[in-house]
């Protein structure tokens, strides 16, 4: 069905906008804090938007490449519409972090829907040695 494919990736997509339209989230008042706060935020959110594209495009070599292009142009999209959000602006670093959260979950997801392959490079079948 492909509404269960494609409405938890527009949900997410929506979530994020909704919180980009912010003018301020709420996050610890410590610099470094702050930093890891906002730093591990974007790795998560955009590392999930990555996975989510992939359960839409499939799973072979080029949808890798295209769902780290479309969740780095919707991670561009998202920086454009914070000029527009008093209290926010559009930030070079936090790109970067959107593009490692992305990569990061792209290898989450490759590494999870690859079992047989890990399995296989564990010798499965060969008993352990005690």
């Amino acid at each position: 069905m492909i509404l269960r494919r494609w409405l938890p990736l527009l949900a997410w997509m929506g979530l994020i906008f909704y919180l980009s339209a912010q003018p301020d989230l709420p996050h610890p008042q410590s610099g470094w804090l702050s930093l890891a706060f906002s730093v591990g935020g974007h790795l998560v959110v955009y590392g999930v938007l990555a996975i989510l594209w992939m359960r839409v495009l499939g799973d072979d070599s080029r949808s890798y490449w295209l769902a780290f292009l479309l969740t780095m142009l919707y991670a561009l999209s998202d920086e454009f519409h914070q000029a527009f959000v008093p209290g926010r602006s559009p930030d070079l670093w936090d790109l970067v972090s959107d593009a490692l959260g992305a990569a990061a979950g792209l290898l989450a997801w490759a590494w999870i829907r690859r079992p047989s392959e890990r399995a296989g490079s564990r010798g499965e079948g060969t008993p352990e040695p005690r």
